[in-house]
């Protein structure tokens, strides 16, 4: 039934109708993060009149919801929300760098390109602008916990929108760049960044993909393409494992006979690393030995590891020979000369010799010389953790912070792998590897690369599986070093962060290009999770989706 009402209740309602909806449309903020901008004056509070309203005549302020945070991959660890339109690359916008902050001259010029504005160098910020600046360090709290106002140290950054502008600083450069990053995926993301302030940085400083290109060759265009792709997701180490049974894939000057034919000349290894600095990414090289070295050796036979029947063991450099340790240390400082980063990984894993089920009746001179080294009790492992020592003073003594796999790191023995080398924790399957804990307890620093998450091998043998994004960000954390459980949190700081890692086994498995694509969401969830390890506030299909929507 239709009720009808009277015409003097009708222009009642019509005439409260119009005014409800003057009162909406003129407090009504637009599209966009933090309410949007709409048209007119857009600060929080700012008045809008109509052309053919009398000066005299009241008009309702013009406001905007709280913002919130900007959509971005990782998170922000901390957001204050505030109201206002926030900013959005418009004409006349650009970007400038605050005097005395010339050093972010290149992140400058980096961020308008991407966000199409323009540069305009050390000048006074206005209107529109971004504006990037480096600040005085904060002092850390004394746990190295985040502090109440945000996270500190030299990767963190603060975003502070307001007025219509943006300043970006923080104490170091790299922050600074992280802070470009969150810019510029909340405007792809959201069209603008959202008003109010960020305060971020990484839980973690060791965040990282790992490539194997000894098994598998990459050319140097696949690999910028995923400095760039780590950049965004604020990644800052790739490691290069160029060395291997395989294959040995960058030229060398002092060894040229031991090169692949598929390989990476110096000159593309050097834009490599131009490229990496510039993103504020690390290369960590890896030749990775005494196991692992059956495409150098292929050249130097007779310094192959033999059993007691004279058989070859593939890989696998025999150290008791100096002429062993020369070789292998000539090509460390040749190639010392060309990745100046801080990391080198020394390998140390998978020595074949200690795979047997009696090491010592296998190699019964190997066993002599370790009990002539040792004393009595001096056995093989005890000469393969001297090896691991001998290549990391030479790498101390040039500058370089030694990192090894975890089953290169012997439980008892005569000889202990030295306390400063970092351990890349990837499995308690082989053959020396121990409980991650029992490392923890030594005091060792440590760098996560579980197999049960972060490695893509290709062909997927020896029972691997592709790993998902989805089971990195919904289970997977730093504290995850072996299989699927934690360790105590009291280990916490000593671990340094993770790593995902591709490895070339079955090289023909996948294409570069299929790759590139099967390892896009664990890698974006594995940044997501050193960045910061809290369980995220996105589930995973609204992470995967702005994933997606920012690769």
């Amino acid at each position: 039934m239709i009720r009808h009402s009277s015409p003097a209740r009708l222009a009642a309602v019509t005439v409260t109708a119009a005014t409800a909806l003057s009162l909406a449309l003129s407090g009504c903020s637009g599209a966009g993060p933090g309410g949007g901008a709409g048209s007119g004056r857009t600060e929080a509070g700012a008045r809008d009149r109509d052309p053919g309203e009398s000066a005299a005549s009241p008009s309702p302020s013009r406001t905007y919801p709280l913002s919130s945070a900007p959509a971005t991959v990782p998170a922000v660890r901390v957001h204050e929300a505030a109201r206002g339109p926030g900013w959005r690359p418009g004409s006349g916008a650009g970007v400038v760098v605050a005097e005395g902050s010339e050093k972010l001259t290149d992140e400058g010029r980096l961020l308008a390109g991407e966000l199409k504005i323009d540069f305009r160098g050390t000048v006074p910020a206005r209107a529109g602008d971004v504006e990037l600046a480096l600040t005085a360090p904060a002092s850390p709290p004394p746990t190295g916990a985040p502090s109440a106002r945000g996270p500190s140290g030299p990767e963190s950054y603060t975003v502070v929108t307001e007025g219509g502008r943006v300043r970006i600083s923080g104490p170091a450069e790299a922050g600074v760049f992280y802070g470009t990053r969150t810019l510029k995926q909340a405007v792809r993301s959201g069209g603008a960044m959202p008003e109010g302030t960020v305060r971020d940085g990484p839980d973690r400083p060791q965040r990282g993909l790992n490539v194997d290109i000894a098994r598998k060759p990459f050319t140097a265009a696949w690999l910028e393409d995923r400095l760039r792709e780590m950049a965004d997701l604020k990644l800052n180490q790739l490691g290069l494992h160029f060395s291997d049974d395989q294959g040995f894939r960058i030229a060398s000057d002092t060894h040229p006979e031991i090169v692949s034919p598929d390989h990476l000349t110096k000159a593309e290894v050097r834009r490599i690393l131009a490229l990496a600095a510039s993103l504020h990414i690390t290369v960590v090289p890896e030749i990775d030995s005494p196991g692992h070295l059956g495409a150098v050796l292929a050249d130097y036979p007779e310094l192959a590891l033999k059993d007691a029947s004279g058989r070859t063991v593939p890989g696998a450099i025999d150290i008791s020979k100096p002429a062993s340790a020369a070789l292998v240390d000539e090509l460390l400082r040749e190639y010392a000369k060309l990745f100046g980063g801080r990391y080198w990984n020394i390998g140390g894993d998978e020595y074949q010799a200690l795979t047997r089920k009696d090491p010592e009746a296998s190699f019964p001179a190997l066993a002599a010389l370790a009990r002539k080294e040792y004393g009595p009790e001096g056995r093989i492992q005890d000469l393969a953790t001297a090896w691991v020592n001998g290549r990391a003073r030479l790498l101390r003594s040039l500058g370089r912070t030694p990192q090894a796999w975890n089953d290169g790191f012997f439980r008892g023995g005569e000889v202990s792998v030295d306390k400063d080398v970092q351990v890349l924790y990837w499995t308690g399957k082989e053959i020396g590897a121990r409980p991650p804990a029992e490392y923890l307890d030594e005091g060792r620093p440590v760098v996560n690369l579980n197999d049960e998450y972060l490695y893509y091998v290709l062909g997927e043998p020896n029972e691997f599986t592709y790993p998902t994004g989805q089971r990195i960000y919904e289970q997977w954390t730093p504290l995850v070093l072996r299989g699927t459980e934690p360790v105590a949190e009291k280990y916490s700081r000593q671990i340094l962060g993770g790593s995902f890692a591709i490895w070339g086994d079955l090289a023909q498995a996948q294409t570069a290009e299929q790759i590139a694509r099967g390892i896009a969401l664990p890698l974006a969830a594995t940044a997501q999770k050193v960045w910061d390890p809290r369980t995220p506030s996105r589930d995973w299909q609204d992470f995967r989706a702005l994933a997606e929507e920012l690769d």
